[in-house]
């Protein structure tokens, strides 16, 4: 179960690791076909209650066969084969914070205002905020630096490293984020009149209440367009644009590969999904020599029961990985004959309600083993790389009775939210109507609930000028 719910990269590492760690288990096509496999799959002479086994009571046999081809390869005819192996890349340069600290040594600073400024930087997260209060830093400072001091140094010290680059750097708040941003451009009265704003009504500005702007400021509609332009300018996680923050880069490697090819669907499994294991070599002339020994020291003896545990590991990792690729297989196949219309036709609408129980009563396996297939798996099909589990939704009626994915409903209401007026934008109400209207009988807090999970905001914040 642990090695099924493992994407593609994290399963990578899981059989790095067994590798390393077992030197029965070899990797790779073997040097020559005669290597003895086909371990016994049952131990007659190991009981159900796990006692120690003596050496003399292992059958070495069980161990070796004459078979020329070895049985523990995972390897089978629907796995695509991914003859470009491609490592996960790390972005190069020095962390964020390092680069913060390299400016500060542009900047002339006594020992007490550098060992604060080093501390705030290493405050900074990965967004570029500060999200402590002055007061905690002021107590960390003193107990884990030994530096004692006051608010207002550490205030103003903070002021000079919210003068580092990018812009908006060190900031407590969303607010402060954009106002630094704003004070640091040329001087316009778009500009002047944008950070008036965000100083003052900073809360009516996110609210979008324009009216009571334009009325509190006695500006015009376009004076506040132009101001509202130039907050959409700024960077609101100023941390997020800095390229060489040393985090490696995600890369989603795709489990899966769905083709169309004459008409039908075809499905491979991702060819790093399917190594290439076999025993090693070396264990089984160990066992050899130990079988054709006429001597069999307290030593030899305790290298054979050492080589059994290692034999029996390997034999089960194996088994284990096998199994996963056929469940991965099994499970994604039932999923693309399921939404076969989809697949087909890249149409989102086309998507049948499916729940993790369909699947699972469909290849006669648990709703868990469904679900650790769906939550971390990506399929690569012919309109873009996919979350296994976006193919599963519930299911409504429609007006004629008939059951609808609820997939195709937030589409449906996505596509409605993208072509209403921005200037008069529609009500979770007029939603419903509109939805009732095109067939699907929906309540407005039905309406709101999708909206949210489409993470679109309510229509007054919506609302454009």
């Amino acid at each position: 179960m642990k090695l099924i719910q493992l994407p593609t990269q994290a399963f990578e590492q899981r059989l790095k690791q067994e590798l390393e760690e077992n030197p029965a288990l070899e990797g790779g096509k073997e040097e020559s076909d005669t290597i003895e496999d086909d371990f016994a799959d049952t131990y007659e002479n190991e009981d159900s209650d796990n006692e120690i086994i003596a050496a003399e009571d292992i059958n070495i046999d069980d161990y070796l066969s004459d078979d020329e081809i070895p049985d523990y390869r995972t390897k089978a005819n629907n796995y695509s084969a991914d003859d470009e192996e491609k490592n996960v890349p790390y972005a190069a340069g020095t962390s964020f914070n390092q680069y913060l600290l390299n400016q500060l040594n542009t900047v002339y600073l006594n020992d007490e205002e550098w060992s604060i400024a080093e501390f705030l930087v290493g405050s900074v997260d990965e967004s570029g905020y500060i999200r402590r209060p002055i007061s905690d830093i002021t107590d960390d400072l003193a107990f884990t630096q030994n530096i004692y001091t006051e608010e207002k140094t550490i205030e103003k010290v903070l002021k000079i490293v919210q003068k580092l680059d990018p812009p908006g750097v060190a900031a407590r708040s969303l607010e402060e984020c954009l106002i630094i941003q704003l004070k640091r451009k040329d001087v316009t009265p778009s500009i002047e009149l944008a950070i008036t704003i965000l100083e003052k009504s900073f809360e009516q500005f996110t609210k979008k209440h324009y009216k009571k702007l334009i009325q509190k400021y006695n500006i015009t509609e376009e004076q506040l367009r132009d101001a509202i332009s130039e907050i959409e300018k700024l960077n609101p996680k100023p941390g997020g644009s800095y390229s060489g923050n040393n985090r490696m880069v995600e890369h989603v490697v795709p489990d899966f590969s769905i083709r169309i090819v004459d008409g039908e669907l075809e499905l491979t499994l991702n060819g790093r999904n399917a190594p290439e294991l076999h025993v090693s070599r070396e264990y089984n002339n160990m066992l050899k020599g130990y079988k054709d020994s006429k001597k069999k020291s307290k030593s030899q003896k305790d290298t054979v029961l050492f080589i059994k545990q290692k034999l029996d590991a390997a034999k089960w990792f194996i088994d284990a990985i096998r199994q996963r690729q056929q469940t991965l297989f099994i499970t994604m196949n039932s999923i693309m004959h399921y939404q076969s219309e989809y697949f087909l036709t890249g149409d989102e609408r086309n998507l049948r309600p499916m729940i993790l129980k369909d699947i699972a009563d469909e290849i006669q396996m648990d709703v868990s083993t469904v679900s650790r297939v769906a939550n971390s798996k990506y399929v690569d099909t012919p309109y873009g790389t996919k979350l296994i589990k976006e193919f599963f939704s519930e299911s409504m009626k429609n007006d004629q009775g008939e059951d609808v994915s609820t997939k195709e409903i937030k589409k449906i209401l996505e596509t409605v939210i993208r072509e209403e007026s921005k200037k008069k934008p529609l009500t979770d109400d007029k939603l419903a109507a509109i939805l009732k209207e095109k067939g699907y009988p929906i309540a407005r807090r039905t309406v709101a609930k999708y909206r949210e999970q489409l993470d679109i905001p309510v229509a007054r914040l919506r609302k454009q000028i």
